[in-house]
């Protein structure tokens, strides 16, 4: 059986953020891989996410892909509960909302397990999910 191409989303509303929130639910984040560009405004967070199609379609081993979910046009990033200096802990991902306040722009909220959240304020959204390949590391589900 072939692999699935894969993944390749792009959220320009709350409605589209909803399915990347859907996608990355559970995802692994390591503080590491947090990297706000500020002159770039942009912010990149490299995860570890469940394919969750794999397991909707039957399969019987849940495998985890190394993604990439970039925003754009960030005007800032304040995050709580979030120790960027420990390089080798792990957050889970739980979702991501979208909350207009002067539209187009508003903030995106990355929420973690433990009350861990980061929040973008961004002039609108632009937010995009991208497969990078499988998780061949020998992580656990």
């Amino acid at each position: 059986m072939s692999s699935p191409a894969p993944l390749k989303l792009i959220a320009l509303d709350a409605d589209d953020l909803a399915v990347i929130s859907a996608h990355v639910q559970d995802a692994r984040v390591q503080p590491a891989d947090i990297v706000w560009r500020r002159h770039e405004k942009r912010l990149v967070v490299g995860l570890n996410r469940l394919d969750w199609e794999q397991t909707l379609s039957g399969g019987t081993c849940s495998r985890r892909l190394i993604a990439a979910l970039r925003f754009d046009r960030v005007l800032a990033c304040k995050s709580r509960n979030i120790d960027l200096a420990a390089q080798e802990a792990t957050l889970e991902l739980l979702g991501i909302e979208f909350h207009a306040s002067d539209p187009p722009g508003g903030s995106a909220l990355l929420m973690f397990g433990r009350g861990a959240v980061l929040r973008l304020d961004v002039e609108c959204l632009e937010c995009e999910l991208t497969d990078l390949g499988t998780d061949n590391l020998g992580m656990a589900p």
